[in-house]
C-alpha cells in the first residue's frame, strides 16, 4: 500500500493483515489485456472530494513524468503514449476542472477531449477489489528504555537485491534477495531470525525502538508511518528494504487456527485478540517470514513514483500492468465514521484518483489499494475497506 515500498507495498492494506479474499488464479498478467477502450455506457463523472486535494495529486504526478523522457511509453491496453502525451493529457483534465464548475458540461467535456479505459477486473466478476492503507502513528523512542523494547532496523549491508535479468534474459525484472554465506548464496533471515533470533543485534542497525512487535508489523505492512516521541516530537519512517521472502497473511493463519471468524476480522481485531493472548503473539507474526527494513524520511508517506501520498487521491496498483502516475477514476462504497469511532454506515462514492504506488499484495487487474492518510478515518477505512468496484483510466485524445 505507500511508499517507497518498491515491489512489497509500502503501506498495504488490511487485506494483506487479513487475506480474507484468496488469490485468484488466472488473472490478468498482460498490460494489453488489463484495461479495455470504453466506446459506450460512460459513468457519470462526480468526485466527492476537495479540488484542491486533486490538483495536490496531479501536480505530484506531473512531479514524477517531468523527471522522464519525452519519448517514453506507457500502455493503457492495446494503446500505448508517450509520456510527452501524458503529462499533456493531465494538463488538460486540470484546465477542464477548472474551467467548467457545472457537472454536466464537465462530463461532456471529458467525453469530447478524453479517452476511457476499464480495468478488466477480477476474472468471473470483472470487479476490482478495493481495500486501504494508511500512515499509522505509532508511539517510539530513538532509544530502548523499559517501555521501548523492539527495534525497528535500517537496511543491513549484507543485504544483497540481485537483478536475474542480469543473467539470463527469460528473467527480466525478476529480483531475488539474499546473503553471502560462505562461498554460497542464499536467502536473507527471515522474520522469526530477526525478531526472535536477534541475528542483526550488535550492528548498529537500529533507528527506533517501539513497544510493541504488533506495531513494527503493522508498519511494514503498511510501509511508513509517523513514529511519536516521548516528547511529542514526531519523525517519520519510510520503506528501504525487505528481506525478499514472500508475505503470509497471519489474518488467514488466525482464522484458520480459529483464533477469528472470518466475518470479523479487521486490524482491530486482530491487535484485540493479541493484546488479550500474548502468549501467541509471536507464534502468529512469525507466521509472516517478511521483514521490512526502513529509513528516516524528510517528507511522505512516498510512493513507488517518488512524489508524496495524497490523502484520498492516491492509489496503489499493479505496475506491471497499469501506468504510473496515470489519471484513474473509481467507484465504490466507503465507511462513515459515527462519533464514538465506529462504522455508522457505508456509502457509495466515486472520485478522481492517481496511479503513485503500487504492493506486494497489489497483484493482477483487479485489485486496488487506497491510500487514506494518518487520521483516524484513515485507520478506520483502512482496516475495513473490501469493496468491488470499478476502475477506469483517462487519457487524452491525441488530436483533442
Amino acid at each position: 500500500m505507500f511508499l517507497t515500498y518498491r515491489y512489497v507495498s509500502a503501506a498495504v492494506i488490511l487485506l494483506i493483515i487479513g487475506g480474507c479474499y484468496p488469490l485468484v488464479k488466472k488473472e490478468v498478467k498482460e498490460p494489453a489485456r488489463a484495461l479495455q477502450r470504453v466506446r459506450h455506457f460512460w459513468p457519470e463523472f462526480q468526485d466527492d472530494m476537495d479540488k484542491d486535494s486533486l490538483d495536490m495529486a496531479i501536480e505530484r504526478s506531473l512531479e514524477y513524468l517531468n523527471r522522464l523522457e519525452d519519448n517514453k511509453v506507457f500502455t493503457y491496453g492495446p494503446d500505448k503514449f508517450t509520456v510527452e502525451h501524458i503529462r499533456d493529457s493531465l494538463r488538460t483534465f486540470l484546465l477542464i476542472t477548472r474551467q467548467n464548475s457545472n457537472i454536466k458540461k464537465f462530463n461532456r467535456e471529458l467525453r469530447k477531449r478524453f479517452f476511457l479505459y476499464k480495468a478488466a477486473g477480477r476474472r468471473g466478476s470483472k470487479k476490482v477489489l478495493f481495500t486501504g492503507y494508511f500512515e499509522p502513528i505509532i508511539n517510539g523512542n530513538l532509544e530502548p528504555d523499559s517501555i521501548h523494547l523492539y527495534p525497528i532496523y535500517k537496511r543491513p549491508d549484507d543485504l544483497l537485491r540481485i537483478d536475474l535479468g542480469l543473467f539470463r534474459p527469460r528473467f527480466h525484472g525478476e529480483y531475488i534477495t539474499a546473503r553471502v554465506d560462505g562461498q554460497r548464496l542464499i536467502p536473507y533471515y527471515t522474520r522469526r531470525d530477526i525478531a526472535e533470533g536477534r541475528v542483526l543485534e550488535g550492528q548498529g542497525l537500529e533507528i527506533a525502538w517501539l513497544k510493541d512487535p504488533l506495531d513494527i508489523a503493522i508498519l511494514q505492512i503498511q510501509g511508513s508511518g509517523i513514529i511519536r516521541l516521548p516528547n511529542g516530537e514526531k519523525i517519520r519512517v519510510g520503506y528501504s528494504a525487505s528481506n525478499g521472502h514472500p508475505y503470509k497473511s497471519i489474518g488467514g493463519y488466525m482464522i484458520d487456527k480459529g483464533y477469528i471468524e472470518s466475518d470479523n476480522l479487521s486490524l482491530q481485531t486482530i491487535r484485540s485478540y493479541l493484546d488479550d493472548h500474548p502468549d501467541i503473539k509471536e507464534e502468529i507474526l512469525n507466521y509472516n517470514p517478511s521483514y521490512v527494513f526502513f529509513r528516516f524520511l524528510d517528507n511522505g508517506p512516498l510512493g513507488n513514483i517518488g512524489v508524496p501520498l495524497t490523502p484520498g487521491r492516491s492509489l496503489a496498483l499493479d505496475n506491471v500492468l497499469f501506468p504510473k502516475g496515470a489519471l484513474v477514476y473509481i467507484r465504490c462504497q466507503k465507511p462513515i465514521m459515527a462519533k464514538d469511532g465506529d462504522i455508522a454506515e457505508w456509502t457509495p462514492f466515486s472520485r478522481f484518483l492517481l496511479n503513485q504506488d503500487t504492493g506486494g499484495a497489489i497483484k493482477g487487474a483487479g485489485r486496488a489499494d487506497i491510500f487514506w492518510g494518518s487520521d483516524p478515518y484513515a485507520e478506520l477505512a483502512a482496516g475495513h475497506l473490501k469493496d468491488k468496484g470499478e476502475l477506469y483510466f483517462l487519457v487524452k485524445k491525441p488530436d483533442s
